[in-house]
């Protein structure tokens, strides 16, 4: 929302110092985008990919362009060949694969086709070109041709390197601005809902710089998140009162059986002269106190009586009334809520309409494991929601991690739960409106769920929870004013004197959101903001906040690098600043903003120096903020962002809602784990261990797995799992809903893993005909052969159906299977280099031992790409060659290669 005092009370000066701060920011855009370049490059023609080519004027360029290359030997000795070995496929009208081979410019360094001659170089290295059957290359011709595209690849390399033409300047993206808001601030809570997806290119990250700029119409949008999230975490007056719920299930169990004992004692009246009537009708009654133990009920444990555990949101007959003052627990007696597995066993506790909008909602409960339970740990999830009329409902999960209840039966403990009510999506909008057992219902619940995996084994004990007590308190506070409030509102010792103690709060955090330490200059102009809107504002307070909201308005806290916009800088220097450093860094490992160790580092100068940088890389990554590095980066590497679009489905052959949450979970899951062993990165594709729950294990077969945490757990021999490429969500990410899809799978290994994406397809390729029957009766693999038949198809498939056949065994969730409709699976392929794969084994050992390279490399060029927050450009290949390199020596392990690129000069320069 748009606070109204923008269009109504801000003075022109308020409006000018956004607007001001912004234009520069588009203005440095511009210059940071080509002034590096003025002066060194004539023009900037494409390639045929269109990446931008550097032609070299100054003299240091022009030495070396004028090297001891010889322009006339592609003339006499290269094109020869390829006019023998490729002219007959990739020249004239009718191109395979949209490649002109005859039309190549040989200048690899001011030439348009670098791009394709990195392909050319690729397949003729690794044997896919010219296709081994019909080549008429010999091995010392295939070796000139690759000997002569390196030496002028590593010309064309230093050239590209030398002219410096590039940049990161960018703002955060939604991530990171929510990310950094949540450091300043000191709150894990969301404040960037209302900013719209990332835009970004397919082959690119969400932090590309290509896509990350800002109109100036955005500014609003920007000033009003910022100024709704210091307006969330400062708060006014005294500490508001603690409203308190007490629910003992006694209680409930009385309430559920109430009813009951009236309909038992109607019948006995009804019936006091016909005792045959009267025993039946107390036999069918009595029954109702014999729930199935299997569901969840209320259980009088002296006498094993048990009671439905149910609920109904109509006139809030299941509301507890709260109370102002708290009473503590009292012993637990022999009544307990037992809440079996499944999200259709819940508890739920209505507690009304008197919950506050703000503070926090504090959820205490004594539980323990059921009788009989000892082997399992079962788990308990809180939900929130709220059930106004028979279609206006919520029910949203407010629990960030799932709580083992680990007390054995009869040695209950006290579990609890902090839920932020501002962080609630969705609150009941009839509070207030509606008086409480009215129509629509004001009230609102919390709901337990026990997540515990069932099992399908019947001898297994069953994994059930005991409640004996619920307690709810809100608002709580711990201390007040609250320390969110005190972040923003640093003491001051001139508490008389608003300007200077605005003075004050305004440079401490212009410091904090703006990475270094403020000029004169900035704070003077801040406070000549506050003075202008001090009269037209309630009090201090809404004064200096609106000044803050300016602060995270400004390209200062929304843009990385350059670090200081106004400030004397030479963009010919390559090398970052101290600051700049910092900030990568922090946005790298941590998606946010530098903390204060990194800021002193800087301002000491001694970031720069590789030793503490790796010490840096240590730290950082023990700390908690670095879950959110393996989160974003390993969701946008390997594309995973479709699995947020499906939907559980019901049924043995479906995908249940704890599946897919583990699905989504399990790739960045391996990733933490290896980053904490420093496990080799080969182990992305094959490993004798998989990191999975007790969910997974049960849908890939592997026993022994218990509970809803993700752990290693070493692989049977007879499993074919490990690694990424048989992991069930990308397996699932990579079909079409029904079955696998050996082109999306070969594409996406190429595309993410490999690096080595396939070329696009030509236009108007022909479909696959299912209405036709011979087809249709066809295996997958033998219509993908069938298809790659046609002439404008066999360029692209000849690349991508060898590596994709090899996942054939995996269904479309990712099961293994040995038949399709009792026809076995052939997932056997040969690759144009006349390789044989046989299934998924046989691409592991293709991979593990043959392209151990390929894979460390375009691992490096996919994690430097996000480091750096822009696409790699050609010029880059040197560094990224070298970082490879040092991470191969290293033992390629995954932390190995976080700190060879930190301590890089790829990631230490512009």
């Amino acid at each position: 929302m748009i606070s109204p005092r923008l269009n109504i009370h801000y003075p022109v000066e308020f409006l000018c110092e956004i607007l001001r701060s912004n234009v520069i920011a588009l203005l440095t855009l511009c210059l940071v985008t080509y002034g590096s370049a003025y002066g060194q490059v004539d023009e900037q023609p494409t390639d045929g990919r269109g990446e931008t080519v550097a032609v070299a004027t100054t003299p240091a360029l022009q030495s070396l362009n004028a090297g001891p290359r010889d322009p006339q030997h592609y003339e006499k000795s290269i094109k020869p060949l390829l006019q023998q070995a490729c002219f007959e496929c990739h020249s004239g009208k009718d191109v395979e694969g949209n490649f002109r081979a005859d039309q190549l410019d040989p200048d690899l360094v001011a030439g348009k086709d670098i791009a394709w001659w990195l392909e050319v170089y690729s397949v003729l290295s690794k044997g896919e070109m010219p296709p081994p059957d019909s080549s008429e290359l010999t091995d010392d011709q295939r070796a000139g041709i690759v000997q002569w595209l390196a030496s002028e690849i590593q010309a064309a390399e230093k050239l590209r390197q030398a002219s410096g033409n590039h940049s990161s300047f960018r703002r955060l993206t939604r991530y990171e601005y929510n990310y950094a808001l949540q450091d300043l601030l000191g709150v894990p809570w969301t404040f960037a809902g209302d900013l719209p997806a990332e835009a970004s290119e397919e082959d690119a990250f969400e932090n590309n710089a290509e896509s990350l700029h800002m109109s100036v119409k955005q500014v609003q949008t920007y000033h009003a998140l910022a100024l709704k999230a210091l307006q969330r975490v400062t708060v006014r007056g005294a500490r508001p009162p603690v409203v308190h719920w007490a629910i003992p299930m006694r209680s409930a169990f009385q309430r559920e059986t109430k009813s009951l004992e009236r309909d038992i004692q109607s019948a006995r009246a009804k019936f006091e002269d016909m005792p045959d009537k009267l025993a039946a009708e107390l036999e069918r009654l009595n029954k109702q106190f014999q729930t199935p133990a299997d569901r969840s009920h209320y259980l009088e444990l002296s006498t094993g009586r048990r009671a439905e555990v149910d609920w109904s949101y109509r006139k809030a007959s299941y509301a507890v009334e709260p109370v102002d003052s708290y009473q503590p627990m009292p012993e637990p007696d022999a009544y307990y809520a037992v809440v079996q597995p499944g999200s259709r066993q819940a508890l739920t506790v209505e507690l009304g309409d008197r919950l506050p909008d703000q503070g926090k909602m504090r959820v205490r409960i004594r539980a323990s494991r059921a009788e009989g339970v000892e082997r399992r740990i079962p788990s308990l999830q809180l939900y929130f929601g709220f059930q106004a009329t028979d279609q206006g409902r919520s029910i949203k999960r407010v629990s960030q991690q799932d709580v083992q209840i680990r007390a054995p039966f009869g040695q209950p403990e006290i579990y609890q739960w902090d839920v932020p009510l501002s962080e609630i999506e969705h609150r009941n909008t009839y509070r207030g409106e509606f008086n409480l057992g009215d129509q629509p219902s004001p009230s609102e619940y919390i709901r337990f769920t026990n997540s515990t995996v069932g099992q399908e084994d019947a001898d297994e004990e069953s994994p059930a929870i005991l409640i004996d007590y619920v307690e709810v308190s809100a608002p709580v506070y711990d201390q007040w004013p609250p320390r969110s409030h005190r972040n923003v509102f640093v003491t001051s010792e001139d508490t008389h004197d608003e300007n200077a103690a605005a003075r004050e709060i305004i440079a401490d955090f212009m410091a904090r959101a703006w990475r270094r330490p403020p000029s004169t200059r900035d704070i003077d102009r801040k406070l000549r903001l506050f003075e202008h809107l001090r009269p037209s504002s309630r009090d201090f307070q809404e004064a200096v906040v609106e000044v803050l909201a300016t602060i995270l308005t400004s390209p200062k806290f929304l843009y990385v690098l350059p670090g200081e916009l106004d400030a004397q800088q030479n963009e010919a220097q390559s090398r970052l600043s101290q600051t700049e450093l910092a900030t990568r860094l922090s946005l790298f490992l941590w998606c946010s903003l530098p903390d204060e160790t990194l800021l002193q580092l800087s301002s000491d100068g001694r970031l720069s120096d590789p030793e503490v940088l790796r010490q840096q890389v240590d730290r950082m990554l023990a700390d908690p903020r670095a879950t959110r590095f393996s989160k974003h980066f390993v969701k946008q590497w390997l594309k995973m962002q479709p699995l947020e679009y499906l939907s559980p489905t019901r049924g043995t052959d479906g995908i249940d809602e704890a599946l897919l949450e583990s699905m989504k979970l399990e790739p960045v899951a391996l990733f933490e784990d290896m980053l904490r062993h420093d496990s080799s990165v080969l182990e992305f594709i094959d490993s004798n261990y998989a990191v999975v729950n007790e969910r997974l294990a049960t849908h890939y077969g592997i026993p022994g797995v218990q509970g809803n945490q993700f752990r290693r757990v070493v692989l049977p021999a007879e499993l074919q799992r490990g690694g990424l490429l048989t992991q069930a969500g990308l397996l699932t990410l990579n079909s079409d809903g029904k079955d696998s899809h050996p082109v999306k799978r070969g594409v996406w290994l190429l595309t993410n893993l490999l690096n080595d994406p396939p070329p696009p397809p030509p236009p108007a390729v022909p479909e696959i005909d299912l209405s036709d029957p011979e087809i249709a009766k066809l295996t997958l693999k033998e219509r993908i052969e069938d298809h790659r038949d046609h002439a404008a198809c066999l360029s692209c498939h000849q690349k991508i159906d060898p590596w994709g056949i090899a996942f054939e065994n995996y269904d479309a969730l990712g099961r293994w299977r040995d038949q399709i409709k009792d026809r076995n699976v052939d997932a056997t392929s040969v690759l144009p280099n006349q390789v044989r794969l046989d299934g998924m084994m046989g691409l592991k050992e293709y991979l593990v031992q043959d392209h151990q390279g390929q894979f460390v490399r375009a691992t490096v060029e996919k994690m430097a790409a996000f480091a750096l927050g822009r696409q790699l450009a050609f010029k880059d290949r040197p560094a990224v060659t070298d970082i490879a390199r040092r991470v191969r020596e290293s033992g390629d392990g995954l932390t190995t290669m976080v700190t060879c690129l930190v301590t890089s000069e790829l990631f230490r320069s512009k």
